[in-house]
């Protein structure tokens, strides 16, 4: 009798590890290949049913899974869509998952490698799987200041990140959508709704302009070579820059003109404050001409640029310098020391460059996730700051800082000033061509960080394709308004 009863705990036993072991299997080890395999459509629409954890603002979804009494059983539903539309992404049922519903996926569907445990419990249970919540580190009210701050029939980007962090504070881009509409469980009105936002001029679907696309930066690449300049030991914040009206080149008609609307044609030489504080254009055309292409390269690239490897956790498209192959002849390097040319930049990538000024030289890595948390509100991770370059010298930030700060008290960022806080800036004005009015268009830019003296936050702004008048209105002035809002937080 007993060994029968021996036999039978032995046979009971191994059919549980078997068991055990399958299970695990299953959820653990082949769960990437099973969910992969192009025969799987059940994954697609189990996964789109299924009750996916949130996305957090503030304690606020700003996505989440709602019940929808249909046979499948949840609705993947967003709250101020417009305003979160290129954070996000969306998860649709017919073309997949996009922004953070395809980053962040396994932490929201409750499939990561640390919910293993969480699942074979689950598989035990025979509850329904339950995704993990996910917290970005957005301020609710700076990123709805932000994004009123973009007229609908101009667009643009604006990114609020603090500099000792890399934490986005607010990042928005215009023109926006309703996710709910690629969200929908009816394929008529996915592609109804697909075939009309896929006509909105400059619109992204897939990820925010902020970090998506690229705009030519114009002046806001002094700064790079300013660093430069400093590095090489050729020049000292005591060095005079020549400051011609126009820098010729032999043999070409062509050159290259001061810029118009600053104090520049006042003298003929200048020094780094003057140039700054009046973006003169010369001279940092002058520097580059001196260094040479590689020693721009270099410090482009100490500063983000080129970089093809950024997540934040969404890949973010890589700014160029030069931005074309081969070796720059003399005008193209002039031209593109002042972010002309072929020179590209995220709004992402010069609000990283300006922070690594405000960090002493350091720049963080960008992250827009501060924390996950299991569906009964236990903490499984955290935004932990990280280092991911080392951009300049802590002396050649802090002369670089200086500088910036004279642009807003005696320069031409004066507008975005704020009372009794030191502000340091560069603004920008990229030249795009003449519209059909014969009128100028620029991507106007403003980038800079508050306070001077302890940076709580850096504030970037692309305005794209508009006449200087405009671009002045909707860049200095309104990154006052958001230094203001931060800082009285």
């Amino acid at each position: 009798m007993n060994q029968a009863i021996r036999n039978s705990w032995i046979v009971a036993i191994a059919l549980f590890a078997l068991l055990f072991g399958a299970v695990s299997y299953v959820q653990f080890f082949a769960v990437d290949s099973l969910n992969a395999n192009p025969q799987n459509d059940r994954q697609l629409v189990a996964s789109f049913c299924s009750n996916r954890g949130p996305i957090l603002v503030d304690g606020q979804a700003i996505a989440e899974s709602v019940p929808s009494g249909t046979d499948c059983k949840y609705q993947r539903t967003y709250n101020d869509p417009e305003l979160y539309a290129g954070l996000t992404g969306f998860f649709s049922k017919f073309s997949g998952q996009y922004g953070l519903e395809a980053q962040m996926r396994d932490e929201l569907t409750g499939n990561s490698d640390s919910a293993l445990f969480d699942r074979i419990a689950q598989a035990f249970t025979g509850e329904q799987q339950q995704g993990r919540s996910v917290e970005l580190t957005i301020d609710s009210t700076i990123q709805k200041m932000a994004y009123d701050m973009i007229p609908d029939d101009v667009g643009g980007s604006i990114v609020a990140m603090n500099p000792k962090t890399g934490a986005i504070i607010a990042m928005v881009s215009k023109p926006s959508y309703d996710t709910n509409l690629m969200a929908t469980h009816n394929k008529a009105d996915f592609d109804a709704s697909m075939a009309k936002l896929v006509d909105v001029p400059g619109i992204n679907l897939f990820g925010s302009p902020a970090y998506t696309k690229l705009y030519a930066p114009g002046s806001v690449f002094k700064i790079i070579d300013t660093a430069a300049a400093l590095e090489s030991g050729k020049y000292n914040k005591d060095s005079v820059l020549p400051n011609p009206a126009e820098l010729a080149f032999p043999g070409i008609n062509y050159a290259l003109p001061n810029y118009a609307n600053g104090q520049c044609y006042t003298k003929d030489k200048a020094t780094f404050a003057f140039a700054l504080e009046n973006s003169c254009n010369t001279p940092f055309a002058s520097i580059a001409l001196d260094l040479g292409q590689d020693a721009i390269t270099a410090q482009a690239e100490k500063f983000g640029f080129n970089d093809t490897s950024l997540k934040f956790p969404d890949r973010v498209v890589d700014s160029r310098f030069p931005g074309s192959d081969g070796t720059l002849d003399d005008p193209s390097l002039a031209q593109s020391a002042i972010g002309q040319k072929d020179v590209l930049a995220s709004p992402l990538q010069i609000a990283m460059m300006t922070a690594a000024i405000a960090n002493g030289g350091e720049q963080m890595a960008p992250n827009l996730v501060k924390t996950i948390r299991t569906p009964d509100l236990k903490t499984v991770s955290s935004l932990t700051p990280e280092v991911l370059r080392q951009s300049t010298t802590p002396e050649i930030a802090a002369q670089i800082k200086d500088w910036m700060v004279s642009v807003v008290d005696n320069g031409i960022g004066s507008a975005a000033a704020v009372p009794g806080v030191q502000v340091a800036a560069k603004t920008g004005t990229a030249e795009l061509g003449l519209n059909e009015s014969g009128v100028m268009m620029n991507n106007a830019w403003f980038t800079g960080f508050a306070p001077a003296n302890d940076p709580e936050v850096v504030v970037t702004i692309v305005m794209p394709k508009v006449d200087v008048a405009t671009g002045a209105q909707l860049t200095s002035p309104n990154a006052s308004k958001l230094f203001k809002a931060v800082l009285n937080k």
